[in-house]
């Protein structure tokens, strides 16, 4: 055996790296597109959800952010920045506050859910939840820091638990909003 061979033979047998053997949790997202109408029915649903007066709680979460970012993120296509300012700036009108406070939370944050978009699409709803943290952190701090210097005044500090629980709800709302597609995929599953 000469001795370049035996080098060969060594670069061959070397191990790889931990960085190179790292794979996303979810190998196989979904393909198939989700149903519009079950799309517009869940943000129309969840805006009127959103207009009753639990909402005023401090720390509630924002189901229409939430729900909004999570159809930014899997359907962008249809569910797009315009539709989260539209909806942003009826919750404006609904809340009588500054025009334009929550629509620009709402396009900040469906921005950056059609940023991470085909990041995010192959992780499970837990790994898309610590992403989509920092995005709703952000957009509800420039829009704090927005109503701030408008009103002269500071809103405090409890709007973190919104962000926060509106974070930890993201994995639930991914089994609820996908449960039609996933039924549909064990449906042709079993068919094959």
């Amino acid at each position: 055996m000469s001795p370049q061979s035996d080098n060969r033979a060594r670069v061959l047998r070397r191990p790889a790296s931990s960085l190179s053997s790292l794979e996303p949790i979810d190998t196989s997202p979904f393909k198939r597109p989700s149903n519009w109408l079950f799309v517009w029915f869940t943000v129309i649903l969840i805006w009127l959800i959103s207009l009753l007066p639990w909402r005023l709680w401090q720390p509630a979460p924002d189901l229409l952010l939430l729900v909004l970012a999570f159809w930014c993120l899997h359907e962008p296509q249809r569910v797009t920045m315009l539709t989260a300012f539209v909806f942003g700036l009826l919750m404006d009108v609904h809340d009588g506050m500054l025009l334009g406070g929550h629509a620009l939370v709402y396009s900040l944050a469906a921005y950056g859910a059609v940023m991470l978009h085909r990041r995010l699409q192959h992780f499970n709803a837990v790994i898309q939840a610590m992403h989509m943290l920092p995005v709703f952190l952000v957009s509800e701090t420039l829009g704090q820091l927005v109503y701030a210097w408008v009103a002269g005044e500071w809103g405090g500090w409890q709007w973190l638990w919104s962000v926060l629980f509106t974070a930890v709800l993201w994995p639930l709302a991914d089994i609820l909003l996908l449960l039609p597609q996933r039924r549909l995929d064990e449906k042709d599953a079993g068919s094959v």
